[in-house]
């Protein structure tokens, strides 16, 4: 976990390993969203989705719409 200025407690998934060289880390936001970032950048842009976005993305990874 990493913990920003702006208040965000970051999370790297265990699936990453030692290699960091593509990952990615999630954040909850206010509200039920989730942000996501580059973990190589943290302090570069990140992405941010309203909870129904988020549960739409998840329901679309779970029925494996992206593979």
């Amino acid at each position: 976990m990493n913990q920003t200025a702006s208040g965000l407690t970051w999370h790297k998934s265990t699936f990453s390993g030692t290699n960091n060289d593509n990952c990615v880390e999630v954040a909850s936001l206010p509200g039920g969203g989730r942000a996501v970032r580059d973990s190589k950048n943290p302090d570069g842009p990140m992405l941010r989705f309203s909870l129904d976005e988020w549960q739409a993305f998840i329901g679309g990874v779970k029925d494996g719409e992206f593979g």
